[in-house]
């Protein structure tokens, strides 16, 4: 089982950055992908971004160019957010594909959320 914890959400002026964490923990084989998503009120939550253990990354179309994903272990994922526009207002969370020990078989978990905030 893998326990995920954000955190670096906040209120910020349009035009402002954040920047959120993600530290992944528990017993686990490996953290394959991981992930950013956010869900705003009344709507579907949907993807951010991804990172792939290897570094690779995707970004959704609205965050792109402005929006920036790493990680810095196999176990941390930061998500690097420039200028903001209050459409980002959501709650981001984050998502680790991992492989169980023993059986190796794979697994998602998601963090709690964290409330980001952007102001016209």
């Amino acid at each position: 089982q893998v326990q995920l914890v954000e955190s670096g959400g906040g209120l910020v002026q349009a035009g402002g950055s954040l920047r959120l964490s993600c530290a992944a923990s528990g017993r686990f084989f490996r953290i394959n992908g991981m992930g950013w998503y956010r869900q705003a009120p009344d709507k579907q939550r949907e993807l951010v971004a991804t990172i792939s253990r290897g570094g690779s990354s995707d970004y959704a179309d609205s965050v792109k160019g402005r929006f920036t994903i790493s990680r810095d272990n196999a176990n941390l994922v930061y998500l690097q957010m420039n200028s903001l526009k209050p459409e980002d207002t959501a709650v981001y969370y984050c998502k680790a594909d991992y492989q169980r020990i023993l059986t190796l078989s794979t697994a998602s978990s998601w963090g709690q959320g964290t409330q980001v905030t952007v102001s016209s």
